[in-house]
């Protein structure tokens, strides 16, 4: 399996001491060894450099930028950087359980897909795990991704050379989510792992915790990618029912 090839993961942080290094351990703890991890300081105002410093892995790679550039612009700083043919890429918030690259991989190898993609675990902003799972499917559509976005970001492993193609910038809007929407809208295969193989980190205080935001983003998004207003606003209805019932599942499960 190590003849995968290096999986470059790529990770921007800012303000995140009190979370990094459990996203770094997560990254150590791998089975699956061949990997480089670049992480990229967001000019973070907090101790975050002091807490990534502390770990002296030689796969590590450490950088920071000059100027505040935010998330998306970061994560593309870490791209240029990335050795691997393949990208996986992971949220200074988030971690992984020990065997998602492993499985990701054999995943893979069996299916040729280019986009894998996995399930997801819950924790509170403090690390509490919540007894509750998304699911996804094996195989995605353009069509059903469109009704909810089921790929989480720190979920994936990518070739690298199609997210490369695949970025779309915008101002308010979801940039992964319209790479994955335009990826398979021009017919690329996505495979998932029904499995809680990310364990994703719950905040108020993050992108998506304010929901008539999210929602404002999520509009963004599918304007990014073309989609005509009458059917945004269609698809914009089971974003918001979709959105609800996981919205309540987790609350019920806390």
């Amino acid at each position: 399996m190590q003849n995968f090839g290096l999986i470059s993961i790529i990770m921007a942080a800012y303000n995140a001491e009190r979370t990094i290094g459990q996203a770094i351990e997560s990254v150590l703890n791998q089975k699956y060894q061949n990997w480089e991890l670049i992480i990229v300081d967001d000019c973070a105002k907090d101790r975050t450099a002091a807490v990534i410093n502390q770990y002296q892995d030689s796969r590590i790679i450490k950088l920071k930028n000059e100027k505040n550039m935010g998330v998306f612009q970061t994560r593309l700083r870490a791209l240029q950087e990335a050795k691997g043919n393949w990208v996986a890429v992971l949220d200074s918030d988030d971690a992984w359980t020990p065997d998602k690259l492993e499985k990701q991989v054999t995943c893979q190898e069996r299916t040729g897909a280019h986009l894998i993609y996995t399930g997801s675990a819950f924790m509170t902003a403090g690390g509490s795990l919540i007894p509750w799972t998304l699911h996804v499917p094996e195989h995605m559509s353009y069509r059903k991704l469109l009704k909810q976005n089921l790929i989480s970001n720190s979920s994936v492993l990518v070739k690298k050379s199609l997210y490369q193609n695949y970025q779309i910038p915008g101002e308010d809007m979801h940039e992964d989510y319209a790479c994955w929407l335009s990826y398979l809208r021009d017919g690329e295969m996505a495979s998932g792992i029904d499995e809680p193989l990310l364990i994703y980190r719950l905040s108020e205080q993050s992108k998506t915790g304010n929901k008539l935001k999210s929602a404002k983003m999520n509009w963004n998004t599918y304007k990014a990618v073309g989609i005509h207003h009458i059917q945004a606003a269609y698809y914009m209805f089971f974003y918001a029912m979709n959105g609800l019932i996981k919205y309540m599942k987790i609350k019920l499960s806390k």
